[in-house]
């Protein structure tokens, strides 16, 4: 190969599969190229209306295989490399995971970029490009250890650095507002700490378009004059930690400090691009809302907001009403949260001083709020709803004031959003709010990651599902054709195999296929209740103990999460269900009737072997906590039932699917909020009155799991103790009596196939594709491929 040589100076049998990767890379880049800048010429020629889609994280998984599927020469390239005698599956996993995103926030805001291009929007990502992912997980003796996540070790095949489009932000230092002859006012700076945001371009390819958009990850550098004046190393690190890190340990004042610099550096970095950018081709702001929309995915890049005010007053001479007027009509934001402590505040006084041209903006937001809204709508519910209060800039109520429009992504959740969390900005502005439930991309978790099921889907429906995914509905046709369903099972074990062959690898654990594989992948917080999953698991021990010769439906159980490393409590449930799985798959009576297999470092390209194995998908949240999920879909696309609480998108899977094709379970939300309004919630009372129940609980601290003595003891007085704050025993016994009908109804491979079809006929409706259209229509206002 050319390319081979060109870049390693030596032959094809000398290089790693990571240089044949590389030059693979540069090969599918280099046939993008021309797309690329066809692509950003045709917008500017045009002058298209263009989104951009800011976002802390984002997880676009390995890119070479997703490119070559888009650009259409995925089989090509396969068919190529086998007659060179490599294997392409080989080739493609020596792409480094990047480690950007946390979990669904950030594959989400990957799925959207991957829909926009397929859609041919014009549409740009706009996030930090962290040196370090959000880190390696490995398990010590069952506790969980973080190690660093050195993604650009050798770089990064796919990025442009284009250090000619850099930004200059300012963080601290002194502003005032000078007087100018003409009577206006200048803000000046002094003492400001200066540094340099240098973006790192990566195409985003569309579906067959010929379309590549732009995803914009900022650097941190030392700033230009750094030539001639003298930075201390601890200043350099300092600098250098802006883009170090994915959430930095925000348990402190310093942490946090660095939090809030990682949030304004990307959003003014990027705004101020946006800017420079509509320049280019606008004399004036005027049609600033008309070719701009910028939407915020999530609290963190709120700061767009009096950012994007800062540039139009202090550099374009805006007066503050036409500023706010314009700043309006092109922002948006999706909130993603029930959680309180989600929803993001920063202390004033920390602010200030790192952000105080910001903060003096912000601030009068705060007062003409204040002002308008008093008289309306009282004291104290402009009081509640302010963007300053309790000593606090609180960032969710300034992206409610400061857009046109503010999303939920389910209905329930965005229900909860006008019913509870923004009640009050809700009744200020109503006609702001609205749903647009999330979606996948499916060419990445059907197309890619299940490459036997797409192709059965190719040989029975064609191929224009692939683009149009409410054809999967026409699968239903099929509901009864005992050869398509057996094709379903073969598919399945496939998947299983290759799954368990991983596990054995890594874990060390056999693993029967023929088992039930019940999975729950997802971040490790206490109100996924990842917790309940566990005391399942015990009870099925205890009752192979009690019951060594009767008959039971084999399962393994499979997790995939990591925990924050400051959440102490997630992380003790880690090590409970590491020294589980230790205990269940080490004991011969047991055998291979039950199996526990925690994957460590859980990311997009895990996701993508776990996901195609699973028969049972476990979406367990307490309900009115998860916002939406995107894992429930990935799985529900694959094949997987779920096993699910009325939470989120749950509700949209069941319904689509059929109640009958899902196993619902637990407290509604309606029934989670009478707890609270009566404040008669008593988990104790549960455990009295249930002596299965109280018998599970009691393994955590009598010694029948070793290991465990404080963790044990630590999640036993979280439930009893301090009266379970999630509500897992109230629905401990509903779900274990799904669980029990799981079992049963697995041994019928017909009908449980039968569930699956419907599950992946009735996928189509949460495609990221449809999703985007809606945002594309409802809130940006902008043109887009038809898709149905």
């Amino acid at each position: 190969m050319a390319e081979i040589k060109t870049l390693y100076a030596t032959t094809l049998s000398d290089t790693s599969a990571y240089g044949q990767f590389v030059a693979l890379g540069h090969l599918a880049r280099r046939y993008d190229g021309s797309h690329w800048t066809k692509t950003s010429k045709k917008y500017r020629e045009q002058d298209q209306k263009q989104v951009y889609y800011f976002s802390i994280e984002f997880l676009p998984g390995r890119l070479l295989k997703s490119n070559l599927l888009n650009l259409g020469l995925l089989d090509t390239v396969r068919a190529g490399l086998k007659e060179l005698g490599l294997d392409f599956e080989t080739i493609s996993a020596a792409e480094p995971d990047p480690g950007l995103g946390n979990g669904g926030l950030g594959r989400l805001a990957a799925c959207y970029m991957d829909s926009m291009a397929s859609l041919g929007i014009a549409g740009n990502g706009n996030g930090i490009r962290y040196r370090y992912g959000l880190f390696k997980q490995v398990f010590m003796d069952g506790y969980q250890v973080e190690l660093p996540d050195d993604w650009l070790r050798n770089g990064n095949v796919w990025e442009i650095r284009r250090e000619n489009k850099s930004c200059l932000v300012r963080f601290g230092g002194n502003v005032w507002m000078q007087p100018q002859p003409d009577g206006t006012l200048k803000a000046m700076y002094e003492n400001t700490d200066d540094v340099l945001a240098v973006p790192y371009d990566t195409g985003l390819v569309g579906y067959h378009n010929d379309v590549t958009n732009t995803l914009r990850l900022w650097s941190v550098e030392l700033p230009p004059s750094a030539d001639t004046t003298y930075y201390s190393q601890a200043q350099r690190d300092r600098i250098d930690d802006i883009t170090k890190v994915l959430y930095p340990d925000d348990s402190n004042s310093e942490g946090q400090a660095l939090r809030l610099r990682q949030e304004y550096f990307f959003s003014s970095a990027g705004v101020q691009s946006i800017i420079r950018h509509y320049g280019l081709r606008h004399q004036g702001m005027k049609e600033l809302g008309k070719k701009i929309a910028i939407h915020i995915n999530d609290t963190h890049p709120t700061l767009v907001i009096p950012e994007l005010m800062r540039i139009l007053m202090d550099e374009h001479h805006c007066t503050w009403d036409v500023a706010w007027e314009l700043t309006k009509s092109v922002m948006s934001y999706t909130n993603h949260t029930i959680l309180q402590e989600a929803l993001e505040t920063w202390p004033i006084d920390m602010f200030k001083g790192l952000l105080p041209r910001i903060y003096q903006i912000v601030a009068e937001i705060d007062r003409r709020y204040r002002l308008a809204k008093t008289p309306v709508y009282g004291e104290a519910l402009v009081n509640r709803t302010a963007p300053l209060g309790d000593g606090q800039v609180r960032m969710a109520y300034l992206a409610v004031i400061g857009s046109h429009s503010v999303n939920g992504v389910a209905p329930l959740h965005t229900e909860l959003l006008k019913d509870d969390v923004l009640r009050d900005l809700y009744q200020v502005y109503p006609e702001r709010f609205n749903n647009k439930t999330n979606g996948i991309a499916t060419r990445r978790w059907v197309q890619l990651a299940n490459e036997p099921l797409a192709n059965l889907l190719d040989a029975k429906i064609g191929q224009s599902w692939r683009q149009q995914p409410s054809q999967l509905k026409t699968l239903l046709a099929y509901q009864d054709d005992p050869k398509f369903l057996a094709q379903l099972t073969q598919i399945k074990t496939q998947n299983k195999q290759a799954l368990a062959a991983y596990v054995k690898k890594t874990l060390d654990i056999d693993l029967r296929t023929d088992a039930i594989f019940d999975v729950q992948i997802k971040r490790l917080h206490a109100y996924k209740r990842q917790l309940l999953h566990v005391l399942e698991i015990i009870r099925e021990y205890l009752a192979i103990k009690d019951h060594p010769q009767a008959q039971v439906t084999p399962r393994v159980h499979i997790f995939g999460a990591k925990a924050a490393p400051s959440y102490h409590y997630a992380k003790s449930i880690i090590k409970l269900i590491n020294a589980l799985a230790d205990l269940i798959n080490h004991d011969p009576e047991v055998g291979d009737q039950l199996k526990v297999a925690f994957i460590p470092n859980y990311g997009v390209s895990l996701g993508e072997l776990i996901i195609p194995a699973a028969d049972i998908s476990e979406q367990i949240s307490t309900a009115s906590k998860e916002a939406s999920g995107t894992s429930n879909m990935k799985l529900m696309a694959n094949g997987a039932l779920s096993l699910a609480t009325l939470d989120g998108a749950n509700i949209d899977i069941i319904q689509a699917a059929g109640n009958e094709n899902e196993y619902a379970f637990g407290l509604t939300a309606k029934a989670v909020y009478g707890y609270y309004e009566r404040g008669d919630y008593h988990a104790v009372d549960f455990y009295n009155s249930n002596p299965e129940l109280k018998r599970v609980l009691d393994t955590l601290i009598d010694g029948t799991i070793p290991g465990i003595t404080t963790e044990g003891r630590e999640i036993y007085d979280s439930l009893l103790r301090y009266n379970d704050e999630f509500f897992v025993l109230a629905d401990y016994e509903s779900y274990t009596q799904q669980q029990q009908a799981i079992g049963a109804d697995f041994n019928d491979q017909t009908t449980w196939q039968q569930k699956a079809l419907a599950n992946i006929a009735a996928s189509g409706v949460f495609s990221a594709d449809l999703a985007v259209a809606r945002y594309s229509d409802d809130i940006w206002q902008v043109p887009h491929a038809q898709v149905n």
